[in-house]
């Protein structure tokens, strides 16, 4: 289930749009101003942001800038009364993906958001994401929360392998057989040195754990937001 914040100061109808998507099956979260919003951007994992421009403290053009600095491709719907060219253009250029003129229709809305959503998995078909943690795996590389983590191949491959089916447990020729050939029993205990070495690289990120099994090997456990 897709996760949807909204930013937006007017109580009422930052509320309405959070029922209406709450009913299409959507988690959306609401909050009434962007100081607010990069709490929550912190806290949780979000697949896409609907803001207001005209708002309080930080209004919705320097929110954009700021949420793009640390995060490229999360989808922004900008839902807004202003419906001049200028405005729009520099809401685009902020980094913004879509615009929408208030009094809008919810129904349309809707259609935009799965529009937006739908482009983003496209675009992401070959990254993985859990939590503040990107993997991927065109360029074997690593991110948490924007700032890439030095990773060796065979490292990235063990972290992959595990983060793709969180929960299952994973015997250490499980591990190593898709991705280099082992023919010893240390071949297999070098395994346990790359988990060393992967918990050592991503102690700070809080969106998983690598769990020893003891008697059968490892597993990965993605911890809730």
């Amino acid at each position: 289930m897709s996760k949807i914040l909204i930013v937006e100061d007017d109580e009422k109808f930052n509320q309405i749009v959070c029922t209406f998507l709450k009913k299409h099956n959507y988690q959306a979260e609401g909050c009434l101003h962007p100081v607010q919003a990069f709490d929550l951007l912190c806290q949780k994992h979000y697949d896409l942001i609907i803001s207001d421009i005209m708002m309080p403290q930080i209004n919705g053009i320097d929110f954009a800038q700021a949420v793009r600095q640390t995060n490229a491709s999360i989808p922004i719907l900008f839902v807004s009364a202003l419906d001049d060219l200028s405005t729009k253009q520099k809401g685009f250029r902020a980094g913004i993906d879509d615009y929408m003129v208030k009094p809008i229709d919810l129904e349309e809305l809707v259609l935009r958001i799965q529009a937006l959503l739908r482009r983003t998995q496209l675009n992401n078909a070959n990254e993985l994401r859990i939590g503040n943690l990107v993997l991927k795996q065109d360029e074997m590389s690593a991110f948490v929360d924007g700032e890439e983590i030095p990773i060796m191949p065979r490292e990235f491959n063990i972290l992959y392998k595990m983060l793709s089916y969180p929960k299952k447990i994973f015997t250490r020729s499980d591990l190593l057989e898709d991705y280099w050939a082992m023919s010893n029993d240390s071949s297999l205990r070098s395994v346990d040195v790359y988990i060393t070495k992967l918990r050592k690289k991503f102690a700070h990120c809080d969106s998983f754990e690598l769990v020893t099994v003891h008697g059968f090997g490892y597993k990965a456990v993605v911890k809730d937001a």
